[in-house]
């Protein structure tokens, strides 16, 4: 497998779907799904310039910080709240906060160390049980919610949209989320800093991107596939 060859493919068809909507061509953020990849791996596309890198266990993303230098970390799988406290001064963004309780948590470690802690906001637009995430219309009320927690800064929203063989069926969702995206943006309020809606995975990036998306998270068309799935 040719890693490189993979990043330089991945960014192509993203300027590819810039282009064809007008946007500027270093609109979206790659971010590199690690899980289960061998660090020897992971440097060597580190090493071919993809320099995110996102984890879905806390455990994996502490071994991997202390081996990987050069490259900024981000929480994307769901958090429990006692693992909190090993990950709050390594993450560049913490892509999966949907609960008060977990907003809590690391408002008290990042107070800590004195460190304001970037966060997104996971929404289940889909509403599927099995995936973590806020209600769609449970989201903004949320985000007023946690206006007095002075050491996390909501940066954004993060989707995970049901998995398809047809990206095109999952569209919809992309596209309210956008919607949700730009009136939180409007809305302003002081402990927000609008910038990143994270969604868009291998199958189906380009059309997340299409309807706004600015960050993807792709793991199985860099890496290849793996045995428990990207």
């Amino acid at each position: 497998m040719d890693i490189k060859q993979n990043i330089d493919l991945i960014h192509q068809r993203i300027k590819d779907v810039l282009l064809k909507t007008g946007r500027r061509p270093d609109d979206v953020t790659l971010v590199g799904v690690t899980k289960n990849i061998p660090v020897d791996i992971i440097n060597h596309a580190v090493s071919h310039g993809l320099l995110e890198l996102g984890e879905n266990r806390v455990q994996e993303l502490v071994e991997k910080h202390e081996l990987i230098s050069g490259v900024r970390w981000h929480m994307i799988g769901r958090l429990q709240r006692n693992k909190v406290k090993y990950i709050v001064d390594k993450v560049a963004l913490i892509h999966s906060l949907d609960s008060l309780s977990l907003a809590r948590e690391i408002n008290r470690h990042a107070e800590r160390i004195q460190r304001v802690v970037p966060v997104l906001v996971q929404v289940n637009a889909a509403n599927e049980e099995t995936k973590a995430g806020l209600p769609f219309e449970e989201t903004i009320p949320f985000i007023e919610s946690i206006y007095n927690l002075k050491f996390i800064k909501v940066m954004g929203l993060m989707l995970i949209a049901p998995l398809t063989d047809d990206p095109e069926t999952v569209r919809p969702y992309f596209r309210a989320m956008k919607q949700l995206f730009d009136n939180l943006k409007e809305n302003d309020y002081p402990h927000t800093d609008i910038k990143y809606l994270s969604m868009g995975m291998t199958n189906d990036f380009e059309v997340a991107i299409e309807e706004g998306s600015n960050m993807v998270r792709i793991g199985t068309a860099i890496f290849g596939k793996r045995e428990k799935g990207e």
